[in-house]
């Protein structure tokens, strides 16, 4: 069938069948089809939507357009997390390194952050020495001894992703639910573990901005991954407010390792055991209490930063800097901001705490940006505080003064203070499974 029918088809409201969607999408990467018709394509999605089977076969075809990762090298079952992203998100730090202390393997490809999102690579590469790029060798040789591997994506892993969200980018169709799903679905996939946890975040700070959205994002993205045979849980975890402290790349790698410690903040702790909880529990580790207990004991008992700092040295890591994180550079500048007014902190635009914190060097707005790993903020007060004026409500960190001003105009915009308190939020809204939604 010609892509043009194809497009008719989808406009009309019709479902394509599986051979169809994988012809076009074999097209479309081998360059037989063009972007303005894939355009028109996803437009039709965009606004028929997709069926259950459309969609998997969409993020099966997405996925096998390049390398599909082979894990078996690896013993045991390899549990897979991934974040939709958010601001201070240092959870893969934690979590992976608490899962691999608790006997199951976590091999995991992360990437760079862009916009507001830092990425895990970014954080990692803060470490001094510390590789990202891995041969699937080393990469296999680490995960089997030390539990766990974080590296950047390497090799050919799906290429008709990168060329889809490049188009999705260019014609409105980067928030159509279906699209979404498979775009996410397809690297998970492609990278070969048997279970997948999916930490979807909602709010300010998050893609998704409110819990119906998450919810039916998390929905969409479980079904696939289930039909697809890996075990696959979602949680819906709160981004209305930045996670932990400490935003930016060595500042966040400092409070990793401060909630490895035990001496975590408590939200970023809350949500950690709760995610690492869940991989234990799709690994086969026990009932969800036992889980919990598990996740909760690795922490307390020191097992889970010996995982990551197992993790850093066979990396080539500094694991001095792990070790005393006094020794993580320093960055040059430092500034308060302070409270305009006294009242209750009752929001903060965590979407705009991020920029702020790119704006002052920790992240990048192009690829090609480099990337000041001592920049970012640290948190003193957060949404729910109470604050006087002229108190302290944050610490902006660069090596480059000029920063400052730019970022300290965003962050003071975010924040908004007034004479009643806020009501509480929840941490985790909903927990997301083939058997359907808990709140």
């Amino acid at each position: 069938m010609r892509m043009y029918e194809l497009i008719m088809k989808k406009r009309n409201g019709g479902a394509l069948s599986k051979e169809e969607i994988t012809d076009m999408i074999n097209g479309y990467v081998d360059g037989t089809i063009p972007d303005y018709q894939m355009a028109a394509f996803l437009m039709a999605v965009y606004f028929r939507g997709m069926t259950e089977e459309e969609t998997l076969a969409m993020t099966q075809a997405v996925a096998q357009s390049g390398d599909m990762v082979d894990l078996s090298a690896i013993e045991g079952v390899k549990v897979d997390k991934h974040s939709t992203g958010g601001v201070g998100d240092k959870t893969t730090l934690i979590v992976a390194p608490i899962v691999a202390s608790c006997g199951v393997k976590v091999a995991k490809m992360s990437g760079r952050g862009l916009g507001h999102t830092g990425g895990t690579i970014d954080k990692l590469e803060s470490i001094p020495g510390f590789q990202t790029s891995l041969s699937q060798e080393k990469f296999f040789e680490t995960v089997n001894k030390a539990g766990l591997s974080v590296i950047g994506q390497t090799g050919n892993l799906t290429p008709g992703d990168k060329k889809l969200y490049a188009l999705r980018d260019v014609t409105a169709t980067v928030d159509s639910i279906p699209l979404i799903a498979v775009s996410i679905m397809s690297k998970k996939l492609a990278a070969g573990s048997d279970c997948i946890l999916l930490d979807v975040k909602t709010g300010s700070g998050a893609f998704m901005k409110t819990v119906e959205d998450s919810i039916r994002l998390a929905e969409e993205m479980v079904t696939i991954g289930e039909n697809a045979g890996r075990r696959t849980i979602a949680l819906i975890t709160d981004m209305d407010i930045p996670l932990g402290n400490n935003i930016g790349n060595s500042l966040e790698v400092i409070e990793a390792v401060e909630t490895l410690q035990g001496n975590g903040p408590e939200d970023l702790t809350e949500v950690c055991v709760q995610l690492a909880s869940n991989m234990l529990f799709m690994a086969g580790k026990g009932e969800m209490d036992a889980c919990e207990e598990m996740a909760r004991q690795a922490i307390q008992n020191g097992s889970a930063l010996e995982s990551l700092k197992t993790m850093v040295k066979a990396q080539g890591g500094d694991v001095s800097v792990i070790e005393d994180t006094d020794r993580f550079e320093k960055a040059v500048y430092r500034k308060e901001v302070l409270a305009p007014r006294s009242g209750y902190i009752t929001h903060m635009d965590t979407e705009a705490c991020g920029i702020a914190s790119s704006l002052l060097g920790a992240g990048r707005a192009t690829k090609e940006d480099a990337i000041d790993y001592t920049a970012g903020i640290i948190l003193k007060k957060k949404t729910g505080d109470y604050v006087e004026r002229g108190e302290c409500i944050a610490e902006l960190f660069t090596s480059d003064e000029k920063r400052f001003v730019a970022a300290e105009e965003k962050f003071d915009a975010a924040i908004c203070i007034a004479d009643e308190a806020p009501n509480e939020k929840p941490l985790i809204y909903a927990r997301v499974t083939k058997d359907g939604v808990r709140h």
